[in-house]
């Protein structure tokens, strides 16, 4: 943050002012951008660049030159600072143990123990100190996003009524469209010659794509989207949870087919269709579970409650008095007095790691000890079935669609609104 960078600009003019004056002074680091009260350091610009320089080539995509890179990193580095400082001021802090579930969940993600997977960071050369200090960034610029962009979206009870009497609102089972996007920003507040620049830019990648450029390569070299640096990949999205103007120009399109160029309040969009699955109806699978929760305080260690739970655990399967042990000791006071039980589960009522668990186990299997952000828990189901959709499950699936596509809309808008204001002076790479 700002007082870290400050103490790292005193220290070093200390340094030089200790040095005689007839000795020859080399230059540590240096400044290659002012954000607010704010620096970015060249040593960041350069680690950043050389690291993401290396995915996209690991990725099979060409990368442009360095000096075009540098230019789209620092931009990434100066929202990036001006969204940590803004937690920062805010009061945001991520704790170590958010740390580690977000680091179990990533090794999860890819099918591996905590362990290959630290293993497999300190191989790829980033520190265990930098792999930390870089998860907790992306929490906090995360919870940022959510807090002032999400925070004021609201959904009437009428617009919903609309979007599920809507054509688009019967299509809840729409398919799922793997995206790319290019982005050339173009505010409807810019001069007529800031447009008639936008424009020229766009022509001008619109006909190295009609000549076969790579559509990835042109993303990173020229989208000013967040995605840029992933070759303007938004991966694989509902269909429904998509601007109606992405939607509109999607609809038509063959997989590897490039749309026309569409407009925003955010700019001038080209968007590429690499794949679309799905659409058809489903049905869910439901759980009726029942846990035990058991919380660490200061007389029984984290390691003392798995050690209970455990116990726990081979009473309930030794007498089938789960409901009782349950009404006993767990620490949830909305299902002791029930045994544990938790009700039939609907997607995503229950955290990652309860509905991971949930669906793993064998009916009347008592699952291991796990932890979630609650504490630590063993979890039981007894029951399963196949239900179609409810109408409680529709109008929750709905009321997220379309917040998730006002936040898309209005994201990319405020991270601009944001740079905009900020004080950047940017010194020559």
């Amino acid at each position: 943050m700002a007082s870290k960078k400050s103490t790292l600009i005193s220290l070093a003019l200390s340094a030089l002012i200790a040095v005689p004056l007839n000795a020859k002074v080399a230059v540590l680091d240096r400044v290659a951008a002012i954000v607010n009260d704010d620096i970015v350091l060249q040593s960041e610009l350069d680690q950043r660049t050389a690291s993401i320089y290396r995915n996209i080539q690991n990725s099979g995509t060409q990368p442009p030159s360095i000096e075009i890179l540098q230019t789209q990193v620092l931009e990434r580095l100066i929202s990036e600072r001006l969204q940590l400082n803004m937690g920062f001021n805010a009061g945001v802090r991520i704790s170590n143990k958010e740390i580690d579930q977000t680091i179990a969940r990533l090794a999860m993600g890819n099918n591996i123990s905590v362990q290959q997977y630290l293993e497999q960071i300190s191989a790829g050369g980033e520190s265990m100190t930098d792999l930390r200090e870089n998860i907790a960034n992306e929490l906090i610029i995360m919870q940022v996003q959510q807090g002032s962009v999400m925070r004021g979206i609201h959904i009437s009870a009428q617009e919903l009524d609309n979007f599920l009497n809507s054509e688009e609102g019967k299509l809840m089972t729409s398919p799922e469209v793997n995206l790319g996007q290019i982005l050339i920003s173009a505010s409807f507040t810019d001069t007529a010659e800031e447009i008639t620049a936008s424009r020229e830019k766009l022509n001008s990648i619109i006909a190295e794509i009609k000549q076969g450029s790579d559509f990835k390569q042109l993303a990173i070299a020229n989208s000013e989207d967040q995605s840029a640096l992933e070759g303007g990949d938004l991966g694989w999205r509902n269909q429904a949870q998509l601007p109606s103007l992405f939607t509109e120009a999607i609809d038509n399109l063959e997989p590897g087919e490039v749309s026309k160029p569409i407009r925003s309040g955010a700019g001038f969009h080209i968007l590429k269709l690499y794949d679309r699955k799905g659409g058809d109806a489903q049905l869910i699978e439901q759980h009726f579970a029942r846990h035990i929760l058991l919380k660490p305080n200061q007389i029984r260690n984290q390691a003392e409650t798995v050690v209970l739970l455990h116990d726990l655990r081979q009473q309930a399967q030794d007498n089938d008095d789960f409901f009782a042990l349950a009404k006993q000791y767990s620490e949830d006071p909305g299902s002791a007095l029930k045994g544990g039980e938790l009700g039939w589960s609907t997607p995503g009522l229950f955290v990652p790691e309860f509905e991971q668990t949930m669906g793993s186990i064998a009916l009347n299997q008592i699952s291991e000890p796990f932890q979630s952000q609650f504490g630590w828990h063993i979890l039981q189901v007894t029951d399963r079935r196949m239900q179609d959709f409810s109408d409680e499950i529709l109008r929750n699936r709905a009321d997220n669609l379309l917040r998730q596509r006002k936040y898309s809309e209005e994201l990319q808008v405020w991270l601009q609104k944001i740079r905009d204001e900020a004080y950047v002076e940017i010194k020559e790479i």
